[in-house]
């Protein structure tokens, strides 16, 4: 999504998480040795893997997804860094639950964390009335939210409709479904 906001050339291409297999028959696995999604193989061969580092890669490459300001990059990686391993994190306890309970604990910290990040906006985004990479992030784990039953603050809600109303938003969507 925030590659194709910022206008970026780039080719796309899937893998399945269960074959290791991109969509052209490689295997993933000799692409990024981790086995993980993220990754950005850049036109001399070399990769960027993780997802902070790729979303600090796009901001400073096209500047209008970064934070402007003596501590911008820096309070974009806190977001960003929020974002991974607080929230992202947390589904991982969502997913691994075993029974209702866990489910429930799992859910509940989730939307502390939810709570947290809203009460943070600058704007209607973020940082200021424009997307930083981390609403990027934000918006994926949104997304997760609402596929996993997870309630988020009004906040949030509104937020992810504004995201899902912006075009770079809408092509990716479409490419993911497809």
């Amino acid at each position: 999504m925030a590659l194709q906001e910022a206008g970026a050339k780039f080719e796309l291409e899937r893998v399945n998480p269960a074959t290791k297999r991109t969509a052209s028959g490689r295997d993933f696995n000799d692409i990024n040795p981790k086995g993980c999604v993220p990754v950005i193989e850049m036109d001399d061969g070399s990769l960027l893997t993780e997802n902070v580092a790729i979303l600090d890669w796009i901001a400073a490459q096209f500047p209008k997804l970064g934070v402007p300001g003596e501590m911008g990059r820096t309070r974009l990686i806190e977001a960003l860094t929020f974002i991974s391993t607080e929230l992202h994190h947390s589904f991982r306890h969502l997913l691994d639950a075993k029974s209702e309970e866990e489910e429930a604990q799992a859910k509940a910290g989730i939307r502390i964390r939810f709570r947290w990040i809203s009460g943070t906006f600058k704007g209607h985004y973020l940082f200021d009335d424009h997307p930083s990479v981390a609403d990027f992030y934000l918006f994926v784990m949104l997304l997760w939210a609402e596929r996993f039953d997870v309630n988020v603050p009004t906040r949030l809600t509104t937020f992810k409709e504004l995201m899902r109303s912006r075009a770079a938003v809408s092509v990716a969507l479409a490419v993911e479904a497809a």
